[in-house]
């Protein structure tokens, strides 16, 4: 049995917190292993943790972390840092995290855009693939102008729950 650690948290609690919503991730469509490392991260006391320090919670190779930390940062849902001193990286997972996420998606969407008009002109309005493609093309251009709106609504939501800044009291 794990012993509570320094700040009074059980890690088998923490571990099984982990799992539980990597597994979440990975259903939604996340690789299993950039979804432990993001989930261990988002657990942790500072939001930031060594190769060494994930690797030793998740029981994985050095390898395997450093893949999944490259695909999130990527996907703008981790940062890596320097140790002062040290050659040494941390990764860290910021308060808003799913904002960034969500604002690079939208970036996504909006090449998709681009490419999908391309494609109504290509094949024509009016045939029936065209047809699809301009009906997808609107739902993207719909979703990105929701997107807008409902990040602006977030951060004033998140600023009176959490404080102004950046979700931090």
């Amino acid at each position: 049995m794990m012993e509570p650690s320094e700040a009074g948290r059980d890690p088998e609690a923490v571990s099984k917190f982990v799992e539980a919503f990597a597994a979440q991730l990975v259903e939604a469509g996340m690789q299993r292993m950039a979804a432990r490392v993001f989930a261990a991260l988002l657990a942790s006391d500072s939001g930031t943790m060594s190769s060494a320090e994930l690797g030793e919670q998740l029981q994985v190779s050095p390898a395997a972390i450093s893949g999944a930390v490259r695909y999130l940062a990527q996907v703008h849902m981790v940062s890596r840092e320097r140790e002062p001193g040290s050659r040494r990286e941390r990764y860290r997972v910021h308060s808003d995290q799913w904002y960034e996420a969500l604002t690079n998606r939208d970036a996504i969407l909006r090449r998709w855009g681009q490419t999908l008009r391309e494609g109504v002109d290509s094949l024509g309005p009016a045939t029936p693939g065209g047809r699809r493609i301009a009906e997808t093309l609107a739902f993207f251009e719909y979703l990105e102008g929701e997107i807008a709106q409902l990040m602006e609504r977030w951060r004033e939501h998140r600023d009176r729950t959490f404080g102004t800044g950046h979700g931090t009291p």
